[in-house]
C-alpha cells in the first residue's frame, strides 16, 4: 500500500536534505536516486526519520511508494538529466500527479517543459530553491511557478518546508509556468553582485589599506548590526576569521582567486540584456568572475604593465565609513536592477508577479536574506507599481545619503588601480539614471548618420533625417 505523500528524486546534497526537511516536519517521503548505493546509504544514515522514508530502488517502486495524485520533486543537475528523469517518469505516473524541477533550471527550459508536457494529464511546476545546503535541511525560499491550483496542492507541505521569517513562511506562488525559476535566476543574479561588492570592499581594505584579514572581518562583524546586516556580510566576517590548520594562516589568503559560476548569473545577464533593461551590477559581477578565471592572463598582464603607483591614504577609519556607504549604496543598485528586470518579464510573460511577496519569501532561507529586503517589501507594498526601486522615498533617501560614499571610493579606487566594477556600474547607473537629457542624442546623430536610421526631434513630433553632407 502506498504510504508516501511526496517523492523526491535525486539525493545529491539539495536533495538529500530537502528528503529530511520533508520527513522532519511529519510527511512520509518516498526517496530515489538513479545509484542505488546512494538511496541505501542515505536511508541507512536517516536515523529517526527513516520510519518516514521510503527509499525505492526503481523508479517502479518510487511512483508506486507514492500515493496519488502523487507530487514528485526532481531534484537533479539542470539540463537534459531533467528532460530524461521527466521522460522515464510520464508513463509511470497517472492523471493530475505533479512533476515538479527545483533545479536552478532556465526559465525557457521549464516554459518549454510545461508545453510538452500540455494534454499529457500530468502537472508541473517549475520551483525555484534557494538557501543552499543548510536551507535545504532546515527551511529554504521556494518560489513556486506553474498553475495555481497545482500550487494549492502542495502548499501545505512546502509551506512546512520552507524558511520562517517571525513565523510566515517563505514560499510563495509568484506565477504560472517559468515565473518561478525566473525568478530565483534573478535572485542569483542580485547575489552575484552582492558577493563581488562585498569582494571589491574586501580588497579595498586589504591592497589599499593593508588590513589584515581578521581585522577586516573586525569591519564586517560590526556593519552586520547595521543597515548591511545580511546573511553575505555574516558569512564573510566568519570565513574572514578561519586560520588554515596546515599553515597557519587566514584560510582566505591560500584559496585561489577564480570564482566558480553555474550559470544563473549569467542567465539573469543575458534576460536583462534581451528585454532592453539594464542591470550593469549583475553584469559587471559575472564579468568579473570571468576575469577572475583567466588567471595565467592576470599574471602575465602584471608582469607586463606592473601596478599603478599608490596616490596615497585617507584615514583608514573615513575610507571605511566610505566603504559602508559604498556598500549600501551598491546594494541599492543591484535590487532595484534586479527587480526592475523581473517587472520588465513580468509583463512580457503576463505573470503579474507580486514583487512584495517577493521581498517577502527572500527575507529568510535564502543566500540575499537581509534586513534590507523588509525595507524592499514596504516600499512595493506602499507602491506596487514604483517604476524604479530607486524612486521609492525610502530608498531616495539612502541613495542621497550614501551618494557621497560611493563617489570617494570609486574615485580612490580608480587613482590607486583597485578593481571595483561592481561598484564602478553602480554609480555609472545611478549617474545615468539621475539626468535628465543625456548624451544618447549624440548616438542617434551617429546612427542616422551611417544608417539612416532617423531621430525624434525636442520640437517637433515624428521622425527625422538630418543634412549629413548636404542631404536631408
Amino acid at each position: 500500500m502506498a504510504e508516501a505523500e511526496i517523492g523526491v528524486i535525486g539525493l545529491g546534497v539539495m536533495g538529500a536534505n530537502l528528503a529530511l526537511n520533508i520527513a522532519d516536519n511529519g510527511y512520509h517521503v518516498a526517496v530515489y536516486n538513479r545509484t542505488t548505493s546512494r538511496t541505501e546509504a542515505f536511508a541507512a544514515s536517516a536515523g529517526a526519520l527513516s520510519e518516514r522514508i521510503t527509499a525505492c530502488a526503481t523508479l517502479e517502486d518510487f511512483v508506486a511508494a507514492i500515493r496519488p495524485p502523487r507530487p514528485v520533486i526532481i531534484m537533479v543537475k539542470a539540463g537534459e538529466a531533467v528532460d530524461e528523469q521527466i521522460a522515464a517518469l510520464t508513463p509511470l505516473m497517472q492523471a493530475n500527479d505533479i512533476i515538479i524541477d527545483a533545479g536552478n533550471a532556465n526559465f525557457r527550459d521549464t516554459m518549454r517543459r510545461f508545453e510538452a508536457l500540455e494534454g499529457s494529464g500530468l502537472t508541473f511546476i517549475g520551483m525555484g530553491v534557494s538557501g543552499g545546503e543548510e536551507g535545504a535541511r532546515h527551511g529554504p525560499s521556494i518560489m513556486v511557478g506553474g498553475a495555481e491550483t497545482a500550487w494549492k496542492r502542495v502548499e501545505p507541505v512546502l509551506t512546512a518546508i520552507s524558511a520562517k521569517y517571525r513565523g510566515e513562511p517563505c514560499a510563495a506562488w509568484l506565477g504560472e509556468n517559468g515565473a518561478g525559476h525566473f525568478v530565483k535566476t534573478i535572485h542569483n543574479g542580485i547575489e552575484y553582485a552582492d558577493m563581488q561588492m562585498i569582494a571589491e570592499v574586501y580588497g579595498v581594505m586589504r591592497d589599499h589599506l593593508m588590513m589584515d584579514a581578521p581585522t577586516i572581518a573586525a569591519v564586517f562583524s560590526a556593519w552586520s548590526t547595521g543597515p548591511l546586516d545580511s546573511y553575505l556580510i555574516d558569512i564573510t566576517a566568519e570565513v574572514l576569521k578561519v586560520h588554515d590548520a596546515a599553515t597557519g594562516r587566514p584560510i582566505v589568503d591560500i584559496i585561489v582567486d577564480a570564482a566558480g559560476q553555474k550559470g544563473t548569473g549569467r542567465w539573469s545577464a543575458i534576460e536583462s540584456q534581451m528585454m532592453g533593461v539594464p542591470a550593469t551590477a549583475i553584469e559587471a559581477a559575472v564579468a568579473a568572475r570571468s576575469l577572475s578565471a583567466m588567471r595565467a592572463e592576470r599574471a602575465r598582464a602584471e608582469k607586463a604593465f606592473g601596478l599603478p603607483a599608490q596616490q596615497g591614504r585617507r584615514n583608514g577609519q573615513e575610507v571605511i565609513a566610505d566603504l559602508e556607504s559604498a556598500l549600501l549604496a551598491g546594494k541599492i543598485a543591484a535590487y532595484a536592477q534586479g527587480f526592475a528586470v523581473m517587472a520588465a518579464a513580468s509583463r512580457e510573460f503576463g505573470w503579474n508577479l507580486p514583487m512584495q511577496t517577493i521581498a517577502r519569501i527572500w527575507r529568510a532561507g535564502c543566500i540575499i536574506r537581509s534586513r534590507f529586503l523588509g525595507e524592499i517589501a514596504t516600499a512595493f507594498g506602499t507602491d506596487p507599481d514604483v517604476p524604479n526601486l530607486t524612486l521609492a522615498p525610502a530608498f531616495s533617501k539612502m541613495i542621497l545619503d550614501t551618494d557621497a560614499g560611493l563617489r570617494r571610493i570609486v574615485s580612490e579606487a580608480a587613482l590607486n588601480g583597485l578593481p571595483v566594477p561592481a561598484l564602478s556600474s553602480a554609480l555609472a547607473y545611478f549617474d545615468t539614471y539621475r539626468r535628465a537629457r543625456g548624451t544618447a542624442n549624440l548616438i542617434q546623430a551617429q546612427r542616422d548618420f551611417f544608417g539612416a536610421h532617423g531621430f525624434a526631434r525636442l520640437d517637433a513630433d515624428g521622425e527625422h533625417h538630418g543634412p549629413w553632407g548636404g542631404q536631408g
